[in-house]
């Protein structure tokens, strides 16, 4: 019944990834899906591709100014290791979550400090999220006349009133601390499982509880260090733009010919939705709603499929380059694991 449990979250991911693709198969002609892919502009992709790749670099430099700033200072290589991990890990677990939670584990045990670790990884996924969502306002703001749709503007909406309440629950001390209260449980032990049976607490709301309290003070921390803040957020800014980008140089490939503002509005909301942990690596749910929402700007069905399954595929070779990164480096992190690690001291 335990090992049901532990696999069940995994199996049902599996399977929405499923249904969604076995949807969409069914709405397309499969016939000229593979013609349209067939008859791309093999030139156009190398393009993407290449562009593509960008955000890959802006994103490990992205982390590793934020390493360096809990004062974790780590070589270019070793960072590159865990990066790659997570990118490979991506594919398999849920959403960028799933990547997420293995650069955290594979750093917190190489440098036994996991608190700072996880912090640098939510900020830098948060960071993320404040740059996805300037994109979307923007795009938003310059773009309304072309788009002019309400399930758009609630979408943005949405994704914005998130990052409010995020930044509200960081920074404000109010909402900090009855955030806090909710969430109040102790440490998982007997006890607390007991308690959680009877509905008194629950194990699970202590931990997040505390990653939140650890997210806090490092915030607080990283809130000295403005030139950080500011270079991050440009990073993510940066990132959010390649997107849109690659996107549309796929879509010039195809013969797909439409305004790159709808690029710039769709993709931050399609990439937020992606970031729901209900599937496999974002597979299905990111194809679905590239179909519903470039359907909007009169894109067809397999046009707009086929799209985000090169976008895809561009993910899949970039995350096995990441996987055989990894893999190929275990010898190297298990003997950087038994070496004594210098600690520095992040609160002088």
């Amino acid at each position: 019944m335990a090992i049901l449990k532990k696999i069940f979250p995994i199996l049902f991911r599996i399977g929405i990834s499923i249904i969604l693709l076995a949807f969409l198969f069914k709405q397309i002609d499969k016939n000229s899906l593979l013609a349209v892919i067939k008859n791309a502009d093999i030139g156009l992709l190398l393009l993407a591709a290449v562009i593509y790749f960008s955000v890959y670099v802006f994103c490990l430099f992205r982390w590793e100014m934020l390493l360096k700033g809990a004062k974790i200072h780590l070589s270019l290589k070793r960072v590159i290791i865990s990066f790659a991990g997570g990118i490979f890990f991506n594919l398999f677990l849920p959403s960028t979550i799933g990547g997420d939670f293995v650069r955290s584990i594979d750093l917190a045990t190489h440098t036994q400090r996991p608190r700072e670790v996880v912090a640098t990884v939510l900020l830098d996924r948060l960071s993320g999220y404040v740059g996805l969502v300037i994109v979307a306002l923007l795009a938003l703001l310059f773009g309304w006349k072309l788009v002019e749709d309400k399930s758009v503007l609630l979408s943005v909406a949405i994704i914005t009133g998130i990052l409010v309440v995020v930044l509200l629950v960081l920074f404000n001390r109010f909402l900090y601390s009855k955030i806090n209260q909710i969430l109040h449980s102790p440490r998982p032990s007997f006890s607390a499982i007991v308690d959680f049976k009877e509905g008194r607490g629950s194990p699970t709301a202590g931990r997040i509880r505390e990653a939140i309290k650890n997210l806090h003070q490092e915030m607080h921390i990283f809130w000295h260090h403005k030139k950080i803040i500011l270079n991050n957020l440009i990073l993510s800014v940066l990132i959010q733009i390649v997107s849109p980008v690659t996107f549309y140089i796929i879509a010039l490939s195809l013969g797909i010919k439409i305004d790159i503002t709808y690029f710039f509005v769709y993709l931050p909301i399609i990439g937020a939705i992606t970031l729901l942990p209900i599937s496999i690596g974002g597979l299905g749910l990111r194809d679905a709603t590239t179909v519903f929402f470039f359907s909007k700007a009169g894109v067809s069905k397999d046009l707009a499929f086929a799209m985000s399954l090169i976008n895809f595929s561009f993910i899949l070779v970039y995350a096995s380059i990441g996987g055989l990164i990894y893999v190929l480096t275990v010898h190297h992190r298990r003997i950087q694991h038994h070496k004594p690690h210098q600690i520095l001291n992040p609160y002088p």
